[in-house]
C-alpha cells in the first residue's frame, strides 16, 4: 500500500423534479448583437446588463443553455443525503461520486450502492476520492478500506475506486510533513455526484456531519448535456489517479497505478506526470466554440434556454500552463462589477473557510455594488474548532484573516456597502452545534431583488483552491424568474443564523489571536502549503 501515511491540515423527501428538456441543452458560446444605431450610456433591461458578463464568459468556460427549472436548489444536509440515496436506488446505467472522501462510517451509503448495484447488473460504479485524505487512518478503518469491499464483490468491470494524489507532496516532504498538515500541499476537492443524467454540484463531503449539521449547498442538475460534461472531467482526472485494489495487507488496501492511466505515477515522476496532465486536462476545461447561429440578447428572450451554465474547473496543480476557468471566470465577473452602471447592484459571498485570495478580496472591495454581504463560520461552527494537533489553531488561523478583510474595508472607505457576517448555530462538538461550510456567490443586478447570477461548487476560493486543489463548479446565469427567485431565497436562509461581526467585535479578549497562530501559519507558507 502506498501513501497510507498520508493526509491533510485538511425531511425524508425526494424532491420533485422536472425531467431533463434537452433540446434546451445545447452547448454554446453565445455572442450577443447589439442594436443599430447609437449604443446607450448604460444598459436598463435585465438582458442588456448580463451582455457584458456573457460575452466573455463565452470565452473564457464552455456552457450549456437549458431551462431554469431544470436546476433543484436543495436547502439542507438531511434532503442532500435523501436526494441522494434516492438516485442512487433509481440508478439505471452509472453512478459516479467525486469527493474529497467517504466517511469510514458510512456504512448505510455503502449498503444503498450495493443494493442498486446488486439489483441492476447493468450499472457501474466509479468513485473517485483524495489520496491523502482517503487513507489519513491506515492502517485503521479508513475510506479506502471502506470502499474495496466494493471491488470484491462486485468486480472491477462494474465497480472503480479511485485516489488521487498531488504531485506537489513527494521525496521529503511527504516523508516529514505530518498527517493532515500534508493535505495542505493538495488535494482532489471536487464535489460531483452524478446519477445517470442527473448531477448534484455541491461543497459537501459525503460523511455523518454533511449529512446532518454541516451546512453546506447543493444544486441538482437534471441535465444530460451538463451530467455528460462533468462526467468526462472526472473521468479525465480519474485517468491521473491511483487504483484502490481489496489487499490482504493489515490497511485492506493497496494503491496500485494502472498502467493505462494517462500518465506516470505523480509520485516517481511528476514533473512529467503534470506536463501530461496538462493537454489532458486543458482539452476538457477549454471553452468549445459554437457553430450555430448566432443569439441576440435584445430579441427579448434567450433562444433555446432561459439559463446558461458555465462549466468551470481549477486543477491549477495539473497544468503547465494554468489554463483554469474559474478564477478567470469569477475576475471577469467582478471586474465586471465595478462600472459605474452597476452602482445599484449587490453580490452576497460566502466561504466557510474565510481566506479568499488576494486578487478576490481586492475586486470585492472594487466593485460599484452596494448592499454586499461576505458570510463565513463563526469559529464555533469551524469543523476545526477544539481539533487536536496543529488544525486546532485553524479557527483563530480565519479570525485573524477575517480581521485583516475588515481592516481593509475600512481602509478603502467600504464600511457602509459591504457587511461580514459571521454563521453560528450552536456549538459544534455541543448538542445541537452545527458547522457552517457553505461556498458560492450571488448577483443581484441594478433595479432587480434577486440574484440573476450565481456560482456553486467545491471551491472555497482561497489562494490554495487557485494553486493547490481540484475544483470544479458551475458559473449559472438566468432570466428565469422562478429561478432567480429561489436563488434568492438561498442567500437568504444561509444568513438566518448568521449575524454581523465588527473590528471591535474580534478586538475582544475572546477573540484575539495568540502568536503560534501567526507562526503556524507563517511556517506552512514557508513550506510551500496553503489554508
Amino acid at each position: 500500500m502506498i501513501a497510507r501515511g498520508s493526509s491533510r491540515c485538511c425531511l425524508k423527501l425526494r424532491p420533485r423534479l422536472s425531467q431533463p428538456l434537452t433540446r434546451h441543452s445545447q452547448q454554446s458560446c453565445r455572442r450577443y448583437t447589439t442594436p443599430a444605431g447609437p449604443t446607450p450610456a448604460a444598459p436598463t433591461s435585465s438582458t442588456g446588463m448580463l451582455a457584458p458578463f456573457t460575452n466573455e464568459l463565452d470565452k473564457i468556460a464552455p456552457s450549456f443553455r437549458i431551462a431554469g427549472s431544470q436546476i433543484h436548489i436543495i436547502k439542507t444536509p438531511t434532503d442532500f443525503y435523501e436526494t441522494l440515496k434516492a438516485r442512487i436506488r433509481s440508478a439505471k446505467k452509472r453512478i459516479f461520486l467525486s469527493t474529497l472522501y467517504i466517511g469510514k462510517s458510512e456504512k448505510e451509503l455503502i449498503i444503498t450502492l450495493q443494493e442498486a448495484l446488486r439489483a441492476n447488473p447493468d450499472l457501474k460504479l466509479s468513485i473517485l476520492t483524495d489520496a491523502l485524505r482517503g487513507t489519513r487512518e491506515a492502517p485503521e478503518p479508513s475510506c479506502a478500506s471502506l470502499l474495496a469491499p466494493l471491488v470484491t464483490e462486485f468486480g472491477s468491470d462494474r465497480v472503480e475506486i479511485r485516489m488521487y494524489h498531488t504531485p506537489n507532496l513527494t521525496g521529503l516532504r511527504k516523508k516529514y510533513i505530518p498527517k493532515r498538515i500534508n493535505e495542505g500541499w493538495g488535494l482532489q476537492h471536487m464535489k460531483l455526484y452524478g446519477v445517470d443524467d442527473e448531477i448534484i454540484l455541491s461543497g459537501a463531503n459525503l460523511s455523518n456531519d454533511y449529512f446532518t449539521n454541516r451546512q453546506d449547498r447543493y444544486h441538482l442538475f437534471s441535465s444530460k448535456e451538463v451530467t455528460k460534461y462533468f462526467w468526462g472531467l472526472y473521468q479525465g482526472v480519474a485517468s491521473l489517479s491511483f487504483s484502490v485494489q481489496p489487499s490482504d495487507e493489515p490497511a485492506g488496501f493497496s494503491l496500485q497505478w494502472p498502467s493505462t492511466n494517462a500518465a506516470p505515477s505523480p509520485l516517481e515522476r511528476p514533473t512529467e506526470y503534470i506536463s501530461k496532465a496538462t493537454g489532458l486536462i486543458h482539452g476538457l476545461i477549454a471553452p468549445k466554440h459554437a457553430t450555430g447561429d448566432v443569439q441576440s440578447l435584445h430579441a427579448g428572450s434567450l433562444i433555446s434556454g432561459d439559463t446558461t451554465v458555465y462549466m468551470l474547473g481549477q486543477l491549477s496543480q495539473l497544468m503547465k500552463p494554468d489554463t483554469s476557468t474559474e478564477l478567470p471566470a469569477i475576475a471577469h465577473v467582478l471586474k465586471t462589477l465595478a462600472a459605474p452602471e452597476y452602482a445599484g447592484s449587490s453580490w452576497t459571498f460566502t466561504a466557510g473557510y474565510f481566506n479568499p485570495a488576494p486578487s478576490l478580496t481586492n475586486l470585492l472591495l472594487s466593485t460599484a455594488s452596494r448592499n454586499n454581504v461576505v458570510i463565513t463560520a463563526s469559529p464555533y461552527a469551524n469543523g476545526f474548532y477544539k481539533s487536536k494537533g496543529v488544525s486546532g489553531l485553524l479557527p483563530d488561523a480565519y479570525t485573524l484573516l477575517a480581521r485583516r478583510f475588515l481592516r481593509a474595508i475600512k481602509e478603502q472607505k467600504r464600511d457602509s456597502t459591504v457587511v461580514l457576517k459571521e454563521w453560528r448555530k450552536g456549538t459544534v462538538n455541543e448538542p445541537g452545534g452545527w458547522t457552517y461550510h457553505a461556498k458560492g456567490l450571488w448577483i443581484t443586478l441594478p433595479n432587480e431583488h434577486d440574484p440573476s447570477i450565481s456560482i456553486i461548487g467545491s471551491s472555497n476560493y482561497t489562494k490554495r483552491s487557485y494553486s493547490h486543489d481540484l475544483e470544479a463548479g458551475a458559473l449559472i446565469v438566468t432570466q428565469d424568474s422562478n429561478l432567480k427567485k429561489r436563488l434568492g431565497d438561498e442567500q437568504k436562509w444561509l444568513q438566518e443564523y448568521a449575524n454581523p461581526v465588527t473590528l471591535d467585535d474580534l478586538a475582544r479578549t475572546e477573540r484575539r489571536v495568540g502568536l503560534k497562530v501567526r507562526i503556524a501559519m507563517w511556517i506552512v507558507s514557508l513550506v510551500g502549503g496553503a489554508l
